[in-house]
């Protein structure tokens, strides 16, 4: 009989207290930590948390403000442009366009002048893209662009067979449609191309 009673309180103290449970007010949980992108399911992401990364700087600009390409050293010296001066003498046959006038056929005097070619200037140097002029008979006749190739750089561009020192090579370019003029003088190469006349 201590048996059924005890069972009996038992019960009944069971039954009183879920039913206590389950009127008492409920309360929120307590809110968690985020969990790290890590330990969080794929796609889903932890509310109102920013992440920020940190960017890495390259070594030497730890600010980011160097925006200029650094200078770099100098290569090479500026090569030193030759002054006014004359060429020497050409003979160009067939008739010839400088600096867009008629050239006619006929032996001409080349002179340097100390007029740089700006803003017609192509090569790597204003100062060796100057003007040269070709004289007949004392009067300058047509003038046109040189470019000059310095003594220390002449093998680099050199493919052709270039004039002796102190002479000047007239030739028809392949194609036709220019005549290239090509004075050795003190070790420096003046090439000139004129354009065929039509």
């Amino acid at each position: 009989m201590k048996k059924f009673v005890i069972a009996g309180t038992l019960v009944t103290a069971l039954a009183v207290g879920v039913t206590a449970f389950a009127q008492a007010p409920k309360q929120p949980p307590a809110p968690q930590a985020p969990k790290p992108a890590a330990e969080q399911p794929a796609g889903q992401a932890a509310e109102k948390t920013v992440v920020k990364k940190r960017v890495s700087q390259p070594a030497g600009n730890a600010d980011a403000s160097h925006t200029a390409p650094k200078s770099q050293p100098a290569t090479a010296d500026e090569p030193a442009a030759p002054g006014a001066m004359a060429l020497g003498s050409v003979r160009i046959v067939g008739g010839v366009k400088a600096d867009g006038k008629e050239l006619p056929a006929g032996t001409y005097q080349v002179r340097l002048t100390a007029d740089e070619a700006k803003p017609d200037a192509k090569g790597s140097s204003e100062k060796l893209e100057r003007w040269v002029e070709f004289v007949k008979g004392g009067q300058v006749v047509g003038r046109e662009v040189v470019s000059i190739v310095p003594a220390t750089e002449a093998k680099l561009v050199q493919k052709d067979t270039p004039p002796a020192s102190g002479s000047a090579k007239v030739e028809t370019l392949k194609g036709g449609d220019y005549v290239r003029v090509w004075i050795n003088r003190g070790g420096n190469y003046y090439l000139v191309h004129l354009t065929k006349s039509s």
